[in-house]
């Protein structure tokens, strides 16, 4: 990958290939994922992302299965619906067996199974005999391993590594060792079973005697250590069943949503399933880590914006986030880090460059969107639960963050919320298009800091409006009428400052010199989901975001075409991310314009119907839906990611003017509109505090009726129309 020319950023991805070409396959459990090829192997190829990864590190960075000296032949690959294994089908090619044996293509079934379980990799091969003659089958396994940080595996270079040391071999186990620069040993057990007969630091040969119509399993279990942790066994179907039992918990705890569209339910299903992959316990409940393979960790606002897409179907997601970013709130200045007293965090890694502060990312706050996007969720997540008790617990933190926006966050007193990097290696641009080219003026030049962004204004006055309705329950009226006056304020300033009456648009942001990025961009969007925009407005960035030069069929772009650095295939500059469009299909609702919304909501319905397993990606390219033809894909996409698998769940929101009201005990449903695809859609287990519900909802012409099929506890619809 060495010719890959890297521009600016520091934290690029590099790319040699596209991401459709290559074909892998994703698992993720707790702090360790791995990335497969198709066949179930690890190949240092295309991007070079492929292997098993635990803590930030690559404990497994090459795996191949071979029949004889040669790699069987695929017959098909997937992870199945629920995320929990990978399955492969193969078959052998033609052979000839050491013996002088000659097999004919297609003699073998080769079923390869994998599942993640506590750091472990847990594989079944099974093999069975379809044609004559009792066979003596030689199978090979090459593996290796390279521990480098997820960081070098995007690209990163590092002057010094750790050393690798020397291989322990005991009885069908290899243990391959790394001493890290900071200090601590990192090690991959592979256990094999039934014993090889040959076994070495970089490859296992067994032979296998297998009869016709026999069928014989192999397993292999591979352990990701780390310092004096010992290795732990445990036999395939008990850690599977193990594993199921922890997705089932995971799926107890959500809403069940069905309709009477098939298509509709495997996006449904898919999305539910990728934020079960992406959960990870922490003391403080379930996170939902960002995106496999680049961010499989804590981001503060990819989870922040996950637990506000999913609030409605599960609040214990809102719960988890806010109590971890609480628990890392920071505490004291810390320019290397961006850290201010009451910031929320952007995001933490693990591993030896984190360690080592090679990188700046141990733990950092370079983020201006996640302080006030956690004081949105905190009052949120109170509307919708009623939970006194967490309130109080979070009010501390709740009132650090508040001081955070008010001190820090708003730099020179002017009302606006800023962003200017601190730290040496930290990200230039801190808004959620964090690539360095992401805030520029019409004419293209880059934006002097510090930067106010547009949306970051919307999520300081929405984040401000929840703080009323939160300190009125605690008690501090005083505080209170302070952020009712100081939102108020902020919102007739905005209007003066943003609106750009020529574009129909607010600016992406004002510069240093208060100056507006006169750019139409897809943030203004973000302005409508907080409600920080002028009801006047509205019906114009209606039109703007759904004219040709946004909408591309499937998606609004995050710039227009004709914008300076417009590029379909840029990250930020005009590409559709389907987070992105959601926030904006549930702020086009909230201010009436509910059937722009839903021209979102089927483009996006119609990509999910053509990408594999309907898993929505991070993003993919700005280029205009044609007639036939898919949507062009984004090579560096996380697949599956926290933001996009959530996407849908606001969309349904947004489609139903859903809002729930613990405190009202009421559920209400404002202008519900069902989507053109689907005619009626039931919610099982609906809880609201104590109490519980079933509703089934139909279409009738332009109408939707709802009924309750079951209540349970004291709990109120109401419909307006």
């Amino acid at each position: 990958m060495d010719e890959i020319i890297q521009v600016k950023d520091r934290y690029y991805i590099k790319a040699a290939s596209c991401l459709v070409d290559d074909r892998t396959r994703v698992l993720k459990q707790g702090e360790t994922f791995a990335v497969f090829d198709c066949r179930g192997d690890i190949q240092p190829i295309g991007r070079g992302e492929q292997g098993l990864y635990h803590e930030g590190t690559r404990f497994l960075s090459h795996l191949e299965f071979l029949l004889g000296n040669q790699r069987p032949l695929l017959l098909s690959s997937t992870v199945n619906e629920h995320n929990e294994l990978l399955v492969v089908d193969l078959t052998n090619p033609d052979l000839v067996l050491d013996d002088g044996t000659e097999l004919p293509r297609g003699s073998l079934h080769i079923f390869r199974s994998k599942f993640l379980w506590q750091h472990r990799c847990f594989e079944r091969i099974r093999i069975s005999h379809f044609g004559s003659g009792h066979l003596t089958l030689r199978l090979l396994f090459r593996f290796s391993n390279d521990f480098r940080d997820i960081f070098e595996v995007r690209g990163l270079r590092r002057e010094k590594r750790g050393r690798p040391l020397k291989e322990r071999i005991d009885q069908g186990t290899v243990c391959l060792p790394y001493a890290g620069l900071d200090g601590v040993q990192r090690r991959t057990m592979i256990r094999f079973m039934p014993d090889p007969v040959a076994l070495s630091g970089d490859a296992a040969e067994l032979l296998l005697s297998i009869a016709p119509g026999e069928e014989r399993n192999i397993y292999l279990t591979f352990c990701c250590l780390i310092g004096p942790e010992p290795s732990v066994s445990g036999r395939y179907d008990d850690e599977f069943g193990a594993s199921l039992t922890r997705l089932e918990a995971y799926r107890a705890q959500h809403c069940e949503v069905k309709t009477s569209k098939g298509h509709f339910n495997e996006w449904i299903d898919r999305s539910l399933d990728d934020l079960h992959m992406l959960f990870t316990d922490m003391p403080q409940g379930i996170y939902p880590y960002a995106g496999v393979p680049w961010y499989s960790t804590a981001f503060g606002r990819d989870g922040l914006i996950t637990a506000l897409q999913t609030l409605w179907i599960n609040p214990a997601i809102a719960r988890g986030v806010l109590g971890f970013l609480a628990a890392n709130q920071a505490g004291e200045h810390c320019p290397k880090t961006d850290a201010e007293p009451g910031k929320i965090l952007h995001e933490t890694r693990l591993g030896e460059m984190a360690a080592l502060k090679e990188i700046p990312f141990g733990r950092y706050y370079g983020s201006v969107d996640s302080t006030p996007l956690f004081l949105m969720l905190a009052g949120a997540y109170f509307r919708r639960t009623g939970d006194r008790v967490f309130l109080e617990q979070l009010w501390p933190h709740i009132l650090r963050a508040l001081d955070w926006i008010d001190r820090h966050g708003d730099r020179d007193g002017d009302g606006y919320v800023e962003y200017q990097r601190q730290s040496e290696n930290g990200l230039d641009q801190q808004g959620w298009k964090d690539s360095w080219d992401s805030v520029f003026h019409a004419d293209g030049s880059p934006a002097r800091g510090p930067i106010a962004l547009c949306e970051v204004q919307g999520y300081v006055y929405a984040a401000r409006r929840h703080v009323v309705e939160l300190a009125e329950i605690m008690g501090d009226a005083k505080l209170a009428g302070r952020q009712r006056e100081k939102a108020e304020r902020l919102r007739t300033n905005f209007q003066r400052d943003f609106w750009c009456e020529d574009l129909s648009c607010y600016a992406l942001a004002l510069d240093g010199d208060k100056r507006p990025c006169r750019v139409a961009s897809s943030n203004a969007g973000q302005c409508l989901f907080t409600g920080i925009a002028a009801p006047e407005h509205a019906g114009r960035m209606a039109d703007l975001f759904l004219s040709p030069a946004f909408f591309s069929g499937w998606g609004v772009r995050t710039l227009a075409e004709g914008t300076a650095h417009y590029n379909p295939m840029a990250y930020h500059n005009g590409s559709v991310w389907p987070h992105d469009n959601a926030l904006l299909a549930l702020g086009l609702a909230r201010y009436g314009r509910t059937r722009q919304a839903m021209q979102l909501f089927e483009g996006l319905y119609h990509l999910a119907m053509r990408v594999e397993l309907s898993r929505l990606p991070e993003l993919f390219c700005g280029f205009r839906r044609l007639p036939g033809q898919g949507p062009v894909l984004y090579p560096q996409a996380c697949s599956p990611q926290a933001w996009a698998a959530g996407a849908v769940f606001q969309l349904l929101q947004a489609s139903l003017g859903l809002s729930i009201d613990a405190l009202q005990r009421e559920i209400r449903f404002r202008h519900p509109i069902l989507p053109s695809f689907f005619d009626e859609m039931t919610f099982r287990n609906l809880r609201v505090a104590e109490a519980d519900i079933d509703l089934h909802l139909i279409r009738y012409g332009d109408d939707v009726g709802i009924t309750v099929q079951r209540r349970e506890g004291d709990i109120g619809v109401v419909v307006e129309k």
